[in-house]
């Protein structure tokens, strides 16, 4: 270690300073929870005092025992009572397994006469453009569960009204033939009298869930309108039964109902979110997110944020403090359209799997070994190797670490798989196979950053690397030294950043309606009356709508375009005339935005398509205390790096104190994680917890 050669002033990469002498209010007295459910691990996040406490628990079947497990476990390390708990936010991956693992409700889609197989014939895009045999996912809905009703809307308004008798007799056919049902019916975005009227009948005849596309997605584009009401009406049984059992388990210990995260990566109450389930899908990645850009420094323009975790790896940007966003994603190959933090997966995660292919070659996923049996060196029955099996032949991870659960690992077991498959391989050393595991999992993982970076036109070199998740740091270094990266984030609790970022998320509600017209002739007060009842509809699900913060975006392309960019809409109060929306601006805007995204503006006419309301309720901040003392060192281990094995520092990076320099190789062990700083790297904790990484060390 080096000595302290800090001065008194932070430093430019040290964050937000701590919150020492905050003002009443911040939640420093409070007790606060929050619990992703990941796929192998369930991590927890509590803060009381100032104080972060962590916890890491498997992941169960039904995942509500393993969230309560994890808030016990963190309550008991904490020296706190369930019952003291003020807060409880939660991701969960209940809706998003749904739709992967093809377990959702047996659900029924009523949609206009002729169109029936909208869902089944989607767009012309391939999967796989070269794949001759690559096909498309088998709809949420098969063929025998679509119904069709004589109805016709247009743009223009409704030609023909549906017929309550017809609706009727169809809810008898499907009384106790589904769980849920889907209705989706032509151009209800902009006509939505039909459909609400088959919904509400349908929700006086049944028993079961009805997904409106007009209350979930109203926008244009049938098939992505259809198949995200479908997906929602697949998950919110689903979602509703799990929610109810986490509510029952958790009242039962005295912890507040949980707040769910939703995938644009703000809190929603339970009751809200089990309404439309579908916006839960993703929730724990976008809690990640959240969780990092809460820690990036106001020096840095952007960070590239990446979470490995045990059976996939998910990375996103955030820039100038805002996470980036998306409406095009897809779940399991179908599109899910509601608005939702941009973040791109790729199946490395620490479970991974390493294989030889039919070539001989060396391969890493998609295949993972879970939470059951898990790793080889988890000694619970995993014979296969994988990347933290690679991790421990390494020394990345060491003999004495533990994990969640207080799971001890079996080193002896590790070297024997990948030994097995060094042989497989025809590799002369275990050495050469952990390597080999670990330079091809990091390839996979460069991939990622880059299809955020390099194919949006973004230069790597110019963000920040903010690396989570239980592995995650592990591996952060090696793949900013692939991209040119300078800096690696590793923020307090990175190892379970998704729960972090529950308690730092804000509550977030958005509604959007498909509004077509060129700006250069539209009507000002008709735009403003639509923004006026999105508003309304967007702060009817908030908490406190006088808290809540109003952001108006309308989606815009030049005319012939097929895709659309999010623009400032303004805030209502100024604008054109006393409407409060101003086409010109809003011109200009979307000139910028072109530019800056596409790299060019023209001189064409610009259309609007879609608006957007987004009401926003912020929330607390991290009242985070970290200024320890003492030596922080445990011991030293052999480590292998690429120039060879090296006799490595191993720190508790819970007890490194601020600004002083580690100079790599070195280890950061935590609770929940392991930092790896490479030789030619540098070390030194930030103010608020952040261990910053730059290349350049002795």
């Amino acid at each position: 270690m080096c000595a302290d050669t800090a001065d008194d002033g932070r430093s430019p990469d040290d964050g937000p300073p701590p919150a020492d002498g905050a003002p009443s209010g911040d939640g420093r007295g409070a007790v606060r929870l929050g619990v992703d459910v990941g796929g192998t691990f369930t991590d927890v996040a509590l803060l009381a005092g100032g104080e972060l406490t962590t916890a890491k628990v498997p992941t169960t079947d039904d995942q509500s025992v393993g969230v309560v497990r994890g808030i016990e476990t963190a309550c008991e390390r904490a020296g706190v009572e369930p019952a003291d708990a003020d807060t409880f936010r939660h991701a969960t991956t209940a809706a998003v397994n749904a739709v992967l693992e093809g377990n959702g409700a047996e659900a029924a889609l009523v949609t206009t006469e002729g169109f029936g197989d909208a869902l089944a014939i989607g767009r012309q895009d391939r999967p796989d453009l070269y794949d001759l045999d690559a096909e498309k996912p088998a709809p949420l809905v098969p063929r025998n569960r679509r119904f069709e009703l004589v109805e016709r809307a247009t743009t223009e308004g409704i030609e023909a009204s549906v017929d309550p008798e017809a609706v009727r007799q169809l809810s008898n056919s499907l009384e106790g033939s589904c769980e849920s049902v889907a209705v989706s019916l032509l151009h209800a975005y902009a006509h939505p009298e039909n459909e609400r009227r088959v919904a509400a009948i349908l929700r006086d005849e049944l028993d079961v869930p009805v997904s409106a596309s007009h209350e979930v997605l109203a926008e244009f584009r049938e098939y992505e309108r259809t198949a995200t009401t479908v997906a929602d009406a697949y998950v919110t049984p689903v979602v509703d039964d799990y929610l109810a059992r986490l509510a029952e388990r958790a009242a039962e210990r005295g912890v507040p109902a949980p707040r769910v995260m939703q995938a644009n990566g703000g809190i929603a109450d339970a009751e809200t979110v089990r309404e439309h389930a579908v916006t839960t899908v993703l929730s724990g990645p976008a809690a990640g997110v959240v969780g990092a850009a809460t820690f990036e420094p106001d020096s840095l323009d952007g960070v590239v944020t990446f979470d490995m975790g045990g059976t996939s790896s998910d990375v996103s940007l955030v820039r100038d403090g805002d996470v980036e966003r998306t409406t095009e994603a897809t779940v399991g190959g179908h599109p899910v359209g509601i608005g939702m933090v941009d973040v791109s997966t790729v199946g490395a995660g620490g479970g991974s799997i390493a294989w030889v292919d039919d070539g001989g070659a060396l391969r890493v996923g998609p295949r993972s070994a879970g939470a059951e049996p898990g790793p080889a060196c988890y000694g619970k029955g995993g014979d296969e190797p994988t990347v933290t099996d690679a991790a421990v032949v390494l020394g990345y991870i060491g003999p004495d670490a533990t994990l969640g659960e207080d799971l001890e690992l079996d080193p002896d077991r590790a070297e024997a798989v990948v030994g097995d498959l060094a042989d497989e391989a025809d590799l002369d050393t275990v050495i050469d196979a952990a390597q080999g595991i670990y330079r091809v999992a990091n390839a996979t993982m460069t991939r990622a950053i880059r299809g955020v970076t390099v194919e949006r036109g973004l230069d790597p070199r110019s963000f920040a690397l903010t690396a989570f998740g239980g592995a995650g740091p592990m591996h952060a270094a090696a793949l900013a030294d692939r991209l040119d990266i300078e800096t690696v984030l590793v923020p307090p609790g990175n190892g379970v950043l998704s729960a972090v970022g529950l308690l730092a998320a804000d509550e977030r509600h958005e509604v959007t309606r498909t509004y077509r017209t060129g700006l250069a002739d539209c009507d000002p007060e008709t735009v403003a009356s639509v923004f006026a009842d999105l508003t309304d509809d967007a702060l009817a699900d908030a908490s406190d709508p006088d808290a809540a913060t109003v952001e108006r975006e309308i989606e815009c392309r030049y005319e012939g375009q097929s895709f659309e960019l999010a623009v400032d809409a303004g805030d209502g109060t100024a604008g054109h005339g006393d409407s409060g929306f101003d086409p010109a601006a809003v011109r200009e805007r979307f000139h910028d935005v072109h530019e800056r995204a596409r790299g060019y503006r023209l001189d064409e006419p610009v259309d609007a398509v879609t608006l957007r309301v987004t009401a926003t309720i912020a929330g607390e901040p991290l009242p985070l205390e970290f200024d320890p003392t003492g030596n922080p060192q445990t011991g030293e281990r052999d480590v292998f790096f690429p120039s060879g094995f090296y006799k490595a520092p191993v720190y508790d990076r819970r007890q490194m104190p601020v600004r002083t320099p580690v100079d790599g190789p070195a280890i950061f062990a935590g609770g929940e994680s392991t930092v790896v700083v490479p030789p030619t790297w540098r070390a030194h904790a930030a103010t608020n917890g952040t261990l910053v990484l730059t290349e350049g060390g002795e």
